[in-house]
């Protein structure tokens, strides 16, 4: 045998048997370990070894904790008070019942876990040699073990558990079997009860109708509320990763109904549910046949030249994509069919996207490939699960601890309810959004990307543009979001939001106001700290800024329009089919 006949993965094996055996260990860590975090592990232990000065600090920064924790442990015995060594996270609830700060046993259980899960989660992030974005996803997925092994989320380590079986008399366990059975059919974990919430009756329940349905949407058009409207018709572009009403949850948080009572004549998308039967729609199907067919019914049936456009999330990107598409097939601005277009919370720069970057590398994608070509879709139920993973103390095992350990029914909430009702994503389009705007961020790239036979640059973009982020947005982080301000060449205006990706958006005016924003024209150069210290804090809501700064590109006040004409009739009432679709 031959130094080159032994492959130091396989041992002393012929070729083909080394073949097959590399084949099996890869088919076997796809299914075991998809995302590769097995591989971070290892390569961070390697790291440590080959750093032993590193190492050696940060041994006895662990010898320090835990003498440290077992001094407190040898107080807290005798039953005398002490202070946490490890202090709990403002935001962690989990530790919120006083018996955890109060029994000694629980205390210590308490300090324990948190300081195994600190120095492990912070060990792993400062790993040193090892490149910042596996540091980041090694410490992620690190994080989310911790957190599925918390004390909290069992029953004989949970206190208040065991307090609450016995003064129900075993009756909350019982309940808690009870949900945890319909969630297990269901295939999911509770975050609200669905039982008062229908599409149609309480909610999405502005008056209008389909006036339009191809594969890809249905177009509905509102019913006007004033005797005049503004010439210029509103399009709502909603993310097709969700249902759409989310912009017309109920009449006091309606966006759609606010600008419908404001004079405006309001279309917005309504998405298909797709199944395999769409497995090979494309990108191209969703910006031409999808985007630019809204637009051209809401301007053949209001008889307009142009309107206002609007895009929500992955919708704000398709918008901004249809955009750059126009620009290349129209040399003059005054020749485009958008007098201005406005997005929320929407990424064109997918560089930093936020925590979602931990599922987006290459064997990350191919396991969500492999997911989607096995269905010829990607189940909404499956991306809700990951984005709930982002959060999973609040999202996850806050629901686990009180559905199923205290047998507890989640509250009504409108907008978990429409967070629930997902919807799927067509295979060819989904696998290209993922892997030409995430994983290889083309969309900022001039020319990098081809859309319906056109190359685009967002750089010839010149229509108006007002920008919305969100300050506590972790899908859209507001600093990516404001990145687009030193692209685009048109007039632009960047308002910054209190609260997150839904709740920043979903923001109607309420006296005494929740709310506040911050909004100003960006300056060449700007960053986004930069534009946001020149900025002043306005309290309220950002709504009626956006409406006052709308209405000079919305035209004279006319006769509002019928519903539908002859070429776009009524075809059912609003809701219209496709959102009812599961």
């Amino acid at each position: 045998m031959t130094a080159r006949d032994f492959n130091p993965a396989c041992g002393p094996l012929d070729p083909s048997s080394c073949d097959r055996l590399m084949s099996l260990q890869h088919r076997l860590g796809e299914v075991v370990d998809p995302f590769g975090v097995s591989t971070t592990i290892v390569r961070a232990q390697q790291a440590w070894l080959a750093h032993p000065k590193e190492l050696t600090a940060a041994w006895w920064r662990f010898m320090g904790d835990l003498a440290r924790v077992q001094s407190h442990h040898m107080v807290r015995a005798t039953g005398l008070q002490a202070p946490d060594v490890i202090d709990v996270k403002p935001d962690d609830a989990r530790w919120s019942e006083p018996v955890w700060e109060d029994l000694p046993f629980w205390d210590i259980s308490k300090e324990w876990y948190l300081m195994c899960t600190h120095w492990l989660q912070d060990a792993l992030y400062q790993t040193p040699g090892l490149p910042e974005s596996e540091r980041r996803r090694g410490a992620f997925w690190i994080r989310k073990w911790l957190n599925a092994v918390a004390p909290t989320n069992f029953f004989f380590t949970n206190p208040v558990a065991m307090r609450k079986f016995v003064e129900t008399k075993g009756e909350s366990l019982i309940r808690g079997l009870n949900n945890f059975v319909q969630d297990m059919r269901e295939g999911d974990i509770s975050m609200t009860d669905k039982r008062p919430f229908q599409v149609g009756s309480n909610l999405a329940t502005t008056p209008g109708a389909v006036v339009f349905r191809n594969r890809v949407l249905e177009v509905i058009q509102y019913t006007p509320t004033t005797d005049k409207v503004h010439a210029v018709p509103l399009v709502i572009i909603a993310p097709w990763i969700n249902k759409y009403y989310i912009l017309d949850l109920n009449s006091k948080k309606s966006l759609v109904k606010h600008f419908v009572d404001q004079g405006f004549t309001v279309f917005i998308t309504s998405w298909c549910n797709p199944g395999a039967d769409m497995a090979e729609a494309s990108f191209d199907d969703y910006i031409v046949d999808g985007i630019g067919q809204i637009v051209d019914v809401a301007r053949t049936v209001t008889k307009s030249d142009k309107v206002n456009a609007v895009g929500y999330c992955l919708g704000g990107t398709g918008l901004a994509i249809y955009m750059a598409w126009l620009a290349k097939r129209h040399a003059k601005v005054e020749d485009m069919p958008v007098q201005s277009w406005t997005l929320f919370t929407t990424l064109t720069d997918f560089a930093r996207p936020g925590d979602v970057e931990v599922f987006i590398d290459e064997s990350g994608l191919q396991a969500i490939e492999r997911t989607i070509d096995q269905k010829g879709f990607l189940d909404g139920k499956e991306m809700a699960m990951s984005f709930r993973m982002l959060r999973s103390n609040s999202l996850i095992w806050h629901y686990w601890v009180h559905n199923y350990l205290y047998g507890e029914t989640p509250p009504a909430f409108d907008v978990l309810y429409w967070n629930v009702d997902t919807t799927r994503m067509p295979g060819n389009m989904h696998k290209y959004y993922l892997r030409e705007f995430y994983l290889h961020n083309k969309l900022i790239q001039p020319n990098a990307l081809t859309i319906a036979g056109e190359q685009i640059d967002l750089r010839t973009i010149k229509v108006p543009l007002y920008s919305v982020g969100a300050e506590e947005d972790h899908i859209a982080p507001w600093r990516q979001t404001f990145t687009l301000m030193g692209l685009v060449s048109g007039p632009k205006v960047y308002t910054l939001s209190t609260s997150g990706h839904i709740l920043g958006i979903v923001n109607p005016p309420v006296n005494p106001p929740k709310r506040s924003y911050w909004s100003g024209e960006p300056l060449e150069g700007d960053t986004a700290d930069d534009w946001k210290q020149r900025q002043s804090r306005t309290v309220g809501s950002w709504w009626e800024h956006w409406t006052t700064w709308l209405k000079p590109h919305s035209g004279e006040l006319v006769k509002p329009p019928a519903m539908g004409n002859r070429t776009f009739k009524k075809l059912v009432d609003a809701p219209g089919t496709y959102v009812l679709v599961r």
